[in-house]
C-alpha cells in the first residue's frame, strides 16, 4: 500500500539484535581483526544502516532513494538529543480500544461507551486492516445513540458479514486532540439483522466524511513529528508505520491499493474522513459551487439555451430598464429552481437506497424521448410554425407571460445541462450530496446562481447593456437560425437514445417528434387566422386535431418505459462509449481487473464515460482519441479501462463515490509504482500524455 506524506513524519521502526550466524558452521563467525565476537567494532562503536526509496510528489512525482547509516557508541543507555521524536510518536500509537466494537450485516460500526457522545467526540472514522471488505474512502456518517456512537460504512461485493472486522478507529475530540485504538469489530450473528444497538434513529451529528485515505487519519495513526532526513527531505504523514502493517497478511504483488486509488488532489474536499463540515469548508464548496456554474455557461450542453438567451438579450435594448431586470431575475429564479429541485431529487433518491449521482435522469429512455420533444418543439417555434401562448397573450403588452416564459427558461437550462460536469463541479457537488440536505441545497442553489450570473450582469449594468445593438429586422433572422443548434441537440440526443435503447427506442422517439411536428403546424395555423365572427367554431376544431397530435406523442411514453435497460446491462451496440464499441487497447472496468492489472505492474487509465456527457465526448475526441495520446498510451503499455455510465451502473456509481465524484467524466492514472493521479474534468493531450509519461523517462 502506498501513503502519501505532508509534513514531517516518524516512522517508528523496531530493530532486534541479533547474533549473525555463518550459515554453514551454525555457529558465530571467528572474531576479525578490529572488531569483538558480537560484530561490534575494537573502538565500541556499531553502525545501523538503511536502504530507502520513496517519490516526492508535487504537480509531479520524481523518484528518490538513498542509503543511510548512523554510527553509536556502545555503552549504557542515554537520551539522545532525539528522544522527543519517539516520546511524541509512541503517545500517538494506536492502543487497543477499551470499548466493545460490533460490526452489522449492513456495514454499521457500533463502539459501545457511554463517555462516546457529542461533548467528547466531534468527528471519527474507520481504517480497516485488510482491503476490499469496505470502501476506505467512501463517506462514513458519525451518528451518536445513548451506549455511544456508531460509523455508517460503505461495504464492498466483498464484505462477509460473518468475519470479524480489524482497524484503526481514530476518535477526535472538539478541542482537536485525536485518539487511535486498534479495534476488531465482532460480526453480529445473521438473526440480529438490525443495526447495533448504539445506532439511533437521529440524523448523523456530522456530515458524511469524504476525502482520501491520508492525511489527519494518518497523523492519529502514526503521530506527526518533526525530525532530520539526510540526503533528500523524506517528510510526511505516516499511516503504515504504527496502524495495521499494509503489507501484513498479503503475498508479494498483492498489498492493498487503497493509497493508490484514494483521490489525491484535483477535487475531494475537506479531510480524509473528515466528519464534520467546517465553515471555512461549506463557503468553500459554495464558491466551488458559484465558479462550476458560471464555467458551465462556456460547456456544450448549454449551448442551446445560449442561444435562446442571446435572442432575449438582443430584446433587451428595446425594453424598459425595469423589465430587463425583472426578466433576468425570473430567468435567475428559474435557474436556482431548477438546480436546488435537481439536487433535492437526488438526495431524496439517494436516503431511499437508490445509486444516483449527477446527470442520472439521463438514464432513462422515457426522460431522453421527453426531453428531446422539448428541445424539438422549442427549434419549431423559433423557426415561426408556432408561438408558445395563446394569440391573446401575444397580442397582449403585458410582461408578465415574458416573466413565465424566462422562468421557464431557466428551468430548461438546468434540464440540458446536467449532461455536463464543468471544471469546480464535481468537489461541489460531491460535497453537497455528502452533506445534510440543507447544505446540500445551499451549494446547489450556488451553482444556479453561477449559471445565471452572466444574463443578471447584463440586466443590472447600464454600460454593459447599452454596448447591445439595436433591436432591428436581423433579429427575426438570428430567431430562426439559433433553432439548428436545437435541432442539433436533438440529433444528438437521439444518438443517446440509441445507445440506450437500441433502434426501437429511436423509431419511437422520432415518431413522437412528428407528432409533435403535426400538432404545432395545426396549432400554428389556428393562431394566424383572423379573430373575427364565423372562425370561431373552425378555430375550436383546429385546437383539437392538435391536441389529438399531442396525445399521439404523449401515447408512446408507456412504450418507452419498457425500452428502459436494466441496471448495469451493456448497451446496445451503438458507435461511441458503449462498451460494445471499446477500441482496441481498450478494456471494459471492473475493479477486479483493475486490481488485477495494478498487481501485475501495468499502469492503468481509467476512463469514466457516458454517452449523454457532452463533455466526456469532447474530451475523447479533442485528447483521448487523438493520434498522439493513443501512441504515448502504446508507448508507455498503458492499459485504459472505459466505465460506461450511460445506463443505470450500481458499479460505476459505487466506485465514483469512493473517489468523492457523483458524475462523470472522472479519469483516473494508476501508475504502476507511485501514487494515482486523478485529472481534471477537462482534458488535452498535452495533459494526458504528461500524466502517463513515467518520470524515470
Amino acid at each position: 500500500m502506498s501513503y502519501a506524506y505532508t509534513g514531517d513524519v516518524v516512522l517508528p521502526v523496531v530493530l532486534p539484535m541479533v547474533r549473525p550466524v555463518e550459515p554453514s558452521a551454525g555457529r558465530p563467525p571467528a572474531a576479525q581483526p578490529g572488531q569483538t565476537p558480537d560484530g561490534l567494532g575494537a573502538q565500541g562503536l556499531t553502525t545501523l544502516s538503511a536502504h530507502a526509496n520513496w517519490l516526492v510528489c508535487a504537480q509531479s512525482c520524481i523518484p528518490e532513494e538513498g542509503t543511510f547509516t548512523l554510527t553509536l557508541p556502545v555503552g549504557a543507555p542515554r537520551p539522545s538529543a532525539q528522544v522527543g521524536l519517539f516520546t511524541q510518536a509512541e503517545q500517538h500509537t494506536p492502543v487497543p480500544s477499551p470499548y466493545p466494537v460490533s460490526i452489522s450485516p449492513t456495514g454499521v460500526l457500533g463502539v459501545q461507551g457511554r463517555e462516546l457522545n457529542r461533548q467528547s467526540v466531534a468527528q471519527a472514522w474507520f481504517m480497516p486492516q485488510e482491503r476490499g471488505r469496505i470502501g476506505e474512502a467512501a463517506p462514513q456518517a458519525l451518528l451518536f445513540g445513548p451506549e455511544g456512537l456508531a460509523l455508517r460504512l460503505d461495504p464492498t461485493a466483498d464484505f462477509t458479514p460473518a468475519k470479524p472486522l480489524s482497524g484503526i478507529l481514530v476518535l477526535k475530540a472538539p478541542d482537536g486532540t485525536e485518539r487511535a485504538l486498534s479495534v476488531r469489530a465482532t460480526p453480529l450473528p445473521p438473526p440480529m439483522a438490525s443495526e447495533p444497538s448504539i445506532a439511533p434513529s437521529a440524523r448523523p451529528a456530522t456530515e458524511p466524511n469524504t476525502g482520501t485515505t491520508s492525511g489527519t487519519a494518518a497523523e492519529a495513526a502514526a503521530g506527526t513529528a518533526t525530525g532530520g532526513t539526510t540526503a533528500g527531505t523524506a517528510t510526511g504523514t505516516a499511516m503504515g508505520a504504527t496502524s495495521p502493517d499494509p503489507a501484513g497478511d498479503y503475498p508479494a504483488g498483492e498489498q492493498p491499493m487503497a493509497g493508490h486509488l484514494a483521490a489525491l488532489g484535483n477535487g475531494v474536499p475537506g479531510p480524509p474522513h473528515g466528519g464534520g463540515e467546517s465553515a471555512s469548508g461549506l463557503f468553500r464548496l459554495v464558491v466551488l459551487g458559484f465558479l462550476g456554474g458560471l464555467v458551465l455557461n462556456l460547456m456544450p450542453c448549454v449551448f442551446p439555451i445560449l442561444a435562446m438567451k442571446a435572442l432575449a438579450v438582443a430584446r433587451m435594448g428595446q425594453s424598459e430598464r425595469l423589465h430587463q431586470k425583472q426578466s433576468a431575475i425570473s430567468y435567475a429564479a428559474g435557474v436556482i429552481l431548477g438546480f436546488t429541485a435537481l439536487g433535492a431529487l437526488v438526495m431524496a433518491l439517494r436516503l431511499g437506497g437508490a445509486a444516483t449521482g449527477w446527470g442520472f435522469q439521463f438514464q432513462s429512455t422515457m426522460f431522453v424521448g421527453m426531453i428531446t420533444w422539448l428541445i424539438f418543439a422549442m427549434a419549431l417555434n423559433l423557426l415561426g410554425v408556432f408561438v408558445f401562448l395563446p394569440p391573446a397573450f401575444a397580442l397582449s403588452s403585458s410582461p408578465r407571460h415574458g416573466l413565465v416564459h424566462d422562468l421557464l427558461t431557466g428551468l430548461l437550462a438546468v434540464a440540458v445541462a446536467s449532461p455536463c460536469t464543468a471544471p469546480f463541479m464535481g468537489v461541489a457537488i460531491a460535497g453537497a450530496l455528502a452533506g445534510p440536505p440543507a447544505t446540500g441545497l445551499v451549494i446547489f442553489a450556488a451553482l444556479g446562481i453561477g449559471l445565471a450570473a452572466p444574463y443578471v450582469l447584463l440586466a443590472f449594468c447600464p454600460a454593459l447593456a447599452k454596448s447591445l445593438p439595436r433591436p432591428g429586422a436581423w433579429m427575426d433572422y438570428l430567431r430562426q437560425f439559433l433553432a439548428f443548434p436545437l435541432l442539433g441537440t436533438c440529433v444528438w440526443l437521439l444518438w443517446v437514445a440509441a445507445v440506450e435503447g437500441g433502434v426501437t427506442t429511436v423509431l419511437l422517439v422520432s415518431s413522437g417528434m412528428v407528432f409533435l411536428a403535426f400538432a404545432a403546424w395545426v396549432y400554428g395555423i389556428t393562431q394566424r387566422r383572423p379573430l373575427h365572427a364565423g372562425h370561431d367554431r373552425d378555430c375550436t376544431a383546429l385546437y383539437g386535431v392538435a391536441l389529438l397530435g399531442l396525445l399521439a406523442a404523449m401515447a408512446l411514453l408507456p412504450a418507452l418505459l419498457e425500452q428502459a435497460p436494466q441496471a448495469g446491462a451493456n448497451p446496445p451496440s451503438a458507435s461511441g462509449p458503449g462498451l460494445s464499441a471499446l477500441p482496441s487497447g481498450t478494456e471494459a472496468f471492473s475493479e477486479e481487473r483493475l486490481r488485477a492489472l495494478h498487481n501485475a505492474g501495468k499502469p492503468v487509465f481509467v476512463d469514466m464515460t457516458a454517452a449523454w456527457c457532452i463533455t466526456c465526448l469532447v474530451n475523447e475526441r479533442m485528447a483521448l482519441n487523438t493520434q498522439a495520446t493513443q501512441a504515448a498510451m502504446a508507448r508507455y503499455g498503458v492499459i485504459t479501462l472505459r466505465g460506461d455510465w450511460t445506463q443505470r451502473n450500481p458499479a460505476i456509481t459505487a466506485f465514483l463515490r469512493k473517489h468523492g465524484r457523483d458524475g462523470v467524466p472522472f479519469y483516473l492514472f494508476v501508475p504502476a509504482h507511485g501514487a494515482a493521479v486523478v485529472l481534471p474534468q477537462i482534458l488535452t493531450p498535452g495533459l494526458v500524455i504528461g500524466t502517463i509519461t513515467p518520470h524515470d523517462k
